[in-house]
């Protein structure tokens, strides 16, 4: 029998750093397909082609960010541009049945247009809802640029054949906004590897002399609301006088220097660090020694809807969690999370040292939150929605 035969494209980061759509990748090849990847390059992932773990990875230079209409339709045509070259370069020397596109922007269905006669059809695996990214980013919903998000998502989801989407909310968008029939949106979502998270000794000397650790794993940007962290800490110190809470803050992004002179600003210095973007190895050491795991995102339309690989990875560590009162984070952590005001920084404190002074509770949580993972959220168990959603797709085209 012909090999079922898949190709990806991501337009916003290189892989195998996008741990979805890695994770994608590589269980399709495991169960037998064929399976090529284009994105652009970054992160340390610089070369043109790979072949790693069965994929075949064909990378692009990453276009410059652009800012307006006329900078961000230049970015995307760049990118739309070296998307469709790679694509009839793979067409040819390899084939593929399926473009399975992964979000933001809304636009990689342009590539996969011209495939279609040549019986190629469009899969769209939906990480973002542009629409309330652009709201969250701007603070508005008006104007060209807004208007063009809702067209390219209604267009996106009239080109694909069917849908990946990461949880119910994103569901729900798919079938009311995007007219999908809801035998053809499949929740898959993402689901941490629990071979990648391993639970290891803490390293108190991580806490710079502190009895308890917060730790925070992310993106350090616009919408993360790191600025709730740092008012929280400062409530902590400053308004409650504990001077024996350290905080963790994990990742790399455009705000981080930006957010290291608020901290200054704030006298935080001796109590928080920004360890920048680190290796998978101290990343979990900072992980493993936090007492607390905790999530900034503020409420708004998009992070209300969306559900934060962070929280599932806490729960993958066995950490209880303090985060603002969204409605998928709530979904994904039920009860490994005490869940503060949305946007309230000073009940994001009360929640954390509530915790922090409550090892019983702290125990309870972490094992509610490990049993989820295992038994319901890890990869292992939420990837049988990518291969349901296939095996249905390429067993209705004879393969």
């Amino acid at each position: 029998m012909e090999q079922r035969k898949v190709l990806i494209i991501v337009e916003n980061l290189p892989v195998p750093f996008d741990t979805r759509v890695w994770q994608e990748a590589t269980t399709l090849v495991e169960n037998g397909y064929g399976v090529s990847v284009i994105c652009p390059k970054g992160k340390g992932y610089d070369k043109d082609y790979e072949y790693l773990q069965g994929v075949h990875i064909y990378r692009h230079q990453l276009p410059r960010e652009g800012n307006g209409a006329w900078g961000y339709a230049r970015e995307y045509y760049c990118a739309l541009r070296d998307e469709y070259h790679l694509a009839k370069k793979i067409f040819k020397e390899r084939g593929f049945h399926v473009i399975h596109g992964c979000n933001p922007p809304d636009d990689i269905y342009l590539v996969a247009k011209p495939f279609k006669k040549h019986g190629v059809d469009y899969v769209f695996d939906h990480h973002d809802i542009c629409p309330e990214l652009y709201e969250a980013k701007f603070g508005k919903k008006s104007g060209l640029l807004y208007k063009s998000q809702l067209w390219l998502e209604r267009n996106t989801y009239k080109h694909c054949t069917f849908a990946f989407v990461t949880n119910e909310s994103y569901k729900k968008i798919a079938i009311e906004r995007g007219g999908m029939k809801t035998e053809d949106v499949y929740v898959l979502r993402s689901g941490p590897k629990l071979e990648r998270l391993k639970i290891t000794p803490a390293k108190p000397e991580i806490k710079r002399g502190r009895k308890y650790m917060v730790g925070y794993l992310g993106v350090i940007g616009q919408q993360e609301g790191i600025e709730y962290l740092l008012k929280a800490a400062s409530h902590i110190k400053n308004d409650w006088g504990r001077d024996d809470v350290f905080w963790g803050i994990v990742g790399g992004g455009p705000h981080l220097e930006q957010l290291k002179q608020l901290c200054h600003d704030m006298g935080l210095d001796d109590i928080v660090e920004f360890t920048g973007r680190v290796s998978d190895k101290k990343l979990l050491d900072y992980l493993n020694t936090a007492d607390v795991c905790v999530n900034s995102d503020e409420y708004n339309e998009m992070n209300d809807k969306s559900t934060m690989n962070k929280i599932l990875e806490y729960m993958a560590l066995g950490k209880p969690i303090v985060q603002f009162d969204l409605t998928e984070g709530r979904h994904s952590a039920q009860a490994a999370s005490l869940y503060a005001e949305p946007n309230n920084a000073a009940d994001m404190a009360k929640k954390i040292i509530e915790l922090l002074e409550d090892p019983d509770k702290r125990k309870r949580m972490s094992e509610y939150g490990r049993s989820r993972i295992i038994n319901e959220l890890s990869w292992e168990h939420t990837s049988k929605a990518l291969l349901e959603g296939y095996d249905r797709y390429f067993k209705k085209r004879g393969l």
